[in-house]
């Protein structure tokens, strides 16, 4: 009997239209296995009562050709749902129930997903190994020698949720690498669209020039559907893009022949690990050995991409935790008076990390420093973006690894700032660029947990992205190796 939890998003809603498991069927097989995995600590907020009722409707209705029909969808908690708690797990949002509901996660239950819950995360986004939550660390379903793992950040209760199969996929948020980071640690898949491609109106808002929903999925097919859903322009949101697409699912090649990808020699860092080295050359390999044309490039700039990042993202952070004060809605802490209320509302409802970005953020932004941090960064931001630019008048995609290491234990960086940060380094000139870029697991190492590579595309065009990472995707034919032992 095939167990319907296993099976990915485009395999269920196959099963769901042809009638071989009703979608109550289906959100049963995730419920059983979601009462059973409190120990991970994915969720914030289950909503499953709910979602047999819609479950249930599904099935009266004989109509089954929406995309997403029947697909129980949990996702990350920083998107506003109408009537659900939103917390962006943080105890200053710990009791807020929006009034209204996030344009992607409103494209979702058009086409008959099922909301099953809430995703735990970094506060506010902000964090590489989902330690800085206030509900929480998330555990990895991979674990080290019967140690317990961090899932990556900020989208780590994601990212175990589809490691663990209780959620056929999800959507999270990618500010300097939160999507592809925790993809890459769960071994599964993480694409970061084009900024523009998907709204941002009704997500918790960290930095928002940087901020980008995308979908976290077990394959690349399962992505590129999410990504069919969730994309498109709305009017509701200044920075959304208003570009023509076709379907990126049935549009799928799998063929790299004359395919142009670029190596950066700048991503050979200091004391990279052997084996994420090896990887590379493993991937790289793949595509050269394949017809595709392989060339060396250069990203001159890279090495100022995170101290840029750094500068960045506190400072339009600071700016949007501004609003959070007790006044209107949230934590309000008491005080003999306004100003004293506001600052313990904020003392006590921001975690030791929110503070510490939000400090440098108004640090950076302050009269006297802000040309000589915040104007400097966005100046290397711009040469950044031409490096890219440059790049790709001679490449059609580009191949580094996802991450620096596997994942790692709790508590291994949390004492040291700059050390977290590092795990950013990858990923976050895609963020800085606007560029798509998606993670995609390749193989175990000597202790079975998973590596990634990265592939970063030419703005807006996810669908080489796709066709590339779906082709190594059927050559290294990866094969998930979490146990369940959180169920036993």
């Amino acid at each position: 009997m095939t167990d319907l939890a296993k099976l990915t998003l485009v395999e269920s809603i196959k099963y769901v239209k042809e009638k071989k498991c009703s979608a109550s069927e289906l959100v049963g097989a995730y419920i059983k296995r979601i009462e059973k995995s409190d120990k991970l600590n994915c969720f914030n907020t289950k909503d499953l009562e709910n979602a047999h009722s819609k479950a249930k409707k599904i099935d009266t209705n004989r109509k089954l050709d929406k995309a997403l029909v029947g697909a129980p969808i949990a996702v990350k908690d920083l998107f506003c749902t109408k009537g659900v708690k939103t917390t962006a797990s943080s105890k200053i949002l710990s009791n807020f129930i929006p009034t209204y509901e996030s344009t992607v996660t409103e494209k979702l239950w058009n086409e008959d997903a099922i909301l099953i819950g809430k995703l735990n995360s970094d506060e506010f986004a902000m964090g590489s190994s989902n330690e800085t939550s206030n509900f929480g660390n998330v555990l990895n379903p991979y674990r080290l020698n019967n140690q317990n793992l961090v899932p990556g950040g900020s989208s780590g209760g994601c990212a175990s949720a589809v490691a663990a199969d209780l959620t056929s996929a999800t959507i999270g948020t990618d500010t300097g690498g939160s999507i592809r980071q925790p993809a890459a640690f769960t071994g599964i898949v993480g694409l970061k669209p084009t900024y523009g491609r998907c709204s941002r109106w009704g997500i918790v808002a960290f930095a928002s020039s940087l901020d980008q929903a995308g979908p976290m999925t077990k394959d690349v097919k399962d992505a590129a559907l999410m990504l069919d859903v969730i994309s498109g322009y709305d009017e509701k949101d200044s920075t959304s893009a208003k570009k023509p697409k076709s379907s990126f699912l049935s549009s799928i090649k799998n063929n790299v022949k004359g395919l142009r990808v670029g190596v950066p020699k700048e991503y050979r860092v200091d004391n990279m690990p052997k084996e994420v080295d090896d990887l590379w050359k493993e991937g790289i390999k793949i595509l050269k050995d394949n017809g595709a044309i392989i060339k060396d490039i250069s990203l001159p700039h890279t090495k100022y991409a995170l101290p840029t990042y750094y500068i960045i993202a506190p400072a339009e952070a600071s700016s949007n935790l501004a609003r959070y004060d007790g006044v209107r809605y949230g934590f309000r802490a008491e005080g003999k008076d306004l100003t004293e209320m506001y600052e313990n509302t904020r003392s006590e409802g921001f975690g030791a990390e929110v503070k510490r970005r939000i400090m440098i953020g108004t640090y950076v932004l302050s009269s006297g420093y802000y040309d000589a941090y915040y104007l400097k960064a966005q100046k290397v931001r711009n040469l950044i973006k031409i490096d890219f630019d440059n790049a790709y008048k001679d490449v059609d995609v580009i191949l580094t690894p996802t991450t620096p290491t596997p994942a790692f234990k709790f508590g291994e960086n949390a004492d040291d700032p700059i050390a977290m940060y590092l795990n950013d380094i990858f990923t976050v000139t895609a963020n800085l660029a606007g560029l798509p870029a998606i993670s995609l697991p390749i193989k175990h190492n000597k202790d079975g947990l998973p590596l990634a590579l990265q592939l970063f595309g030419k703005s807006f065009d996810e669908q080489t992205l796709l066709n590339t990472a779906y082709f190594i995707e059927q050559q290294v034919n990866f094969k998930s190796q979490v146990k369940d032992w959180w169920m036993l």
